[in-house]
């Protein structure tokens, strides 16, 4: 069996055709989607890259397997201690792991390990490609490597292949001589003058006014990307940036099919395509970032075309990334770990049905510290840092009448706030009880400095926020982190 995972950093599914975009973003992945099985309710547990990673590949929450954040204590996965093994076990049944057990030749073409310093990535790869950019690069360096993989291992049998694309993530670095094939499409059929009028007032990393995360400067390196969008007309530069990542990676899988269809490899080929997070978009007022435990944030695609599988079938069920390695298991007739925290879908895989979650709570601690319960039409945000945007303690939205999330309702549902609330206080006492920490990483992040994002910022921030017109929400920060 030859099993080929696309792992397309920072895509957000409701910018890609098959999850209805009304740009023409992924003409290639479109047709995996048709072939096989398309999932509406999937999620990151632990936001964002490095977080949703551990989960994905150890498949365990954050707060078990400890990495929630990007930097400090909680930016490294737990040891085992004295049950550890000659060879730590976690690693040795982590996804990647799965294929090695079936008898698969493994390979992964990643930057991520070293971006991240996470090293444990590569446990159950034979073979692991790194171009060096440490996730900066675009992806015609990666493209080359991929084509010569292909060349070499794909015509024989039992391999799986990583392959990892950074185009659509900040800076929004697609080469310039792909142009720009949106530059005369509509950009955003949701924010009107009204809307971007609030955003221009929020305060925090990438608002319009600092997309650079804390300003506005600008990179050479990265022309696409802009530093700030201060007038409405330059909204455009901010979604044809990401929309062009996005294309120039479904281009770049479309060259990698090619060449296993002149191999003839693709028809039976199993193809994943995937992500670790979303981007937000203007959701709660942010811009070009994935910041926050969101639906923009940690709703990601996850499509499979898989043996046998039913044609253009969509999954509604609410499943997390670290259900992955269980379904994995299972479809290949590996034993699970019992360990692991994720429930398996492979019947999904061979009939198009399989049993899911009434709800998801997901989690936020690199620049935010925050955990949300996504459930029915509702997602309940609660916020224990805010991460300098201001936001209240409580959030509700209605995502099926409020998509983006610009209409807080908590004083309307009270009874809602309770639910999600209880949601989250049900998940937390039951992972706790399966812990073998007495620590929640989440605690950890807030009495270490904050998340990391957020570290030493502050000071000048306040400065700019007075110089940009925004001297009200300098004061409401200073009371709030005096």
């Amino acid at each position: 069996m030859r099993i080929l995972l696309v792992d397309i950093d920072t895509l957000r599914p409701d910018h890609m055709g098959c999850y209805g975009y009304f740009r023409d973003t992924t003409p290639n992945i479109d047709k995996v989607a048709a072939a096989g099985i398309r999932f509406n309710r999937y999620y990151c547990p632990d936001a964002p890259c490095l977080p949703s990673r551990a989960a994905m590949i150890s498949g365990m929450f954050g707060i078990k397997n400890g990495v929630v954040g990007h930097g400090g204590t909680a930016a490294d996965l737990r040891l085992m201690g004295a049950e550890r093994d000659f060879r730590s076990q976690n690693d040795t049944n982590n996804l990647f792991n799965v294929f090695r057990k079936k008898g698969m030749y493994t390979a992964s073409i990643s930057t991520f390990p070293e971006r991240h310093s996470a090293w444990w990535f590569n446990s159950g790869f034979h073979e692991m490609h790194n171009v060096g950019y440490g996730g900066m690069e675009s992806g015609e360096t990666v493209l080359p490597v991929a084509l010569d993989w292909m060349n070499r291992k794909g015509k024989e049998d039992n391999w799986f292949l990583h392959l990892h694309l950074w185009d659509p993530h900040t800076p929004y670095r697609a080469p310039e001589s792909f142009g720009n094939p949106f530059k005369d499409k509509p950009f955003t059929d949701w924010i009107d003058e009204a809307a971007f009028k609030r955003h221009l007032k929020a305060a925090g990393p990438h608002s319009l006014w600092e997309l650079s995360m804390y300003d506005d400067k600008l990179n050479p390196r990265y022309p696409r990307m802009p530093g700030k969008a201060t007038e409405y007309a330059d909204l455009r530069n901010v979604f044809d940036g990401y929309d062009t990542g996005v294309l120039y990676a479904d281009h770049l899988v479309g060259e990698v099919f090619k060449r296993m269809k002149e191999l003839g490899v693709y028809d039976d080929c199993a193809i994943i395509v995937t992500s670790d997070h979303g981007e937000t978009l203007g959701e709660l007022g942010i811009y070009s970032e994935h910041g926050n435990a969101d639906e923009a944030t940690c709703r990601i695609p996850m499509i499979v075309k898989w043996p046998g599988s039913p044609a253009g079938k969509i999954d509604n069920q609410f499943r997390y990334n670290l259900d992955l390695a269980p379904t994995m298991a299972e479809a290949l007739g590996v034993k699970a770990y019992e360990k692991w925290d994720g429930k398996s879908y492979a019947s999904v895989l061979t009939s198009g049905e399989g049993p899911g979650r009434d709800s998801v709570v997901i989690s936020q601690m690199a620049h935010v510290c925050q955990r949300a319960a996504r459930f029915d039409d509702w997602i309940y945000i609660r916020t224990y840092h805010d991460g300098y945007h201001l936001f209240d303690r409580e959030m509700l939205f209605n995502l099926k009448d409020d998509p983006h999330e610009q209409h807080d309702v908590k004083e309307k549902y009270p009874e809602l706030c309770a639910r999600g609330a209880k949601i989250i206080l049900d998940w937390h006492d039951e992972m706790m009880l399966s812990s073998e920490s007495q620590a929640d990483p989440l605690w950890t992040v807030l009495k270490e400095k904050g998340p990391y994002h957020t570290w030493g910022h502050l000071p000048e921030y306040l400065k700019r926020l007075e110089a940009t017109g925004r001297a009200d929400s300098a004061d409401a920060l200073r009371k709030k982190y005096p």
